[in-house]
């Protein structure tokens, strides 16, 4: 398989795009890899970069977008940061992803048994580490609202980690009007989804 150029950047629309993420974890979660020469997609995108996607998702070790997407080189821009949450960074990442890269998808990416979604709910507080966890709080709130279990039930600790994904959607339309704009006039797609670290499988949200 080779990277993605220009022309097949620009022959995509966000449908398609978000189709071939989809497609990338089927074969992911069935052992059946695309196969690539690594190397030679070295050379492929030596004189620049394609990206069709970019995807935020969280810093764990096993949330490797371009793994569990199935992707290669060139193929996609990865934003990653614990909790996949939205600061001032990752939305000027993202704005030049689809602004002047060409990305015609923006895709949030959260996890089941989320580390900091966990620590969230349990009001940890550590140095910096306390103001990153405060970002998931308004989730942890709307899903006080919608079940009984208690903050640290992992029930409705997996509840705010879904919920969390929205709102980091939520959050790149307020705050970006480049993103906000953009998937107005239909050239991208903002959609969620959640990796399942047991079976490897993404569940997407697309609403």
């Amino acid at each position: 398989m080779k990277a993605h150029t220009k022309a097949t950047q620009e022959s995509l629309n966000p449908e398609e795009a978000l189709t071939i993420l989809k497609e990338g974890n089927q074969r992911f979660i069935k052992n059946l890899r695309s196969n690539r020469n690594l190397l030679e997609m070295v050379n492929e995108t030596r004189d620049g970069q394609w990206p069709f996607a970019v995807v935020l998702s969280c810093i764990d070790s096993r949330t490797s977008a371009e793994l569990i997407f199935d992707q290669g080189l060139g193929d996609i821009f990865s934003a990653r940061v614990a909790g996949n949450v939205v600061n001032e960074d990752i939305l000027g990442s993202m704005e030049y992803a689809v602004k002047y890269a060409g990305s015609k998808l923006v895709l949030v990416l959260g996890h089941t048994k989320c580390g900091a979604v966990t620590s969230a709910c349990k009001n940890v507080k550590d140095g910096n580490i306390t103001a990153l966890l405060h970002k998931i709080k308004p989730a942890i709130e709307k899903a006080s609202k919608t079940t009984q279990a208690p903050s640290d039930d992992p029930e409705f600790i997996e509840k705010v980690a879904e919920l969390n994904v929205f709102e980091a959607m939520d959050e790149i339309r307020e705050r970006s009007t480049i993103i906000d704009g953009l998937e107005k006039e239909g050239k991208i797609k903002v959609v969620g989804a959640v990796y399942d670290v047991e079976t490897g499988e993404v569940t997407f949200y697309e609403d």
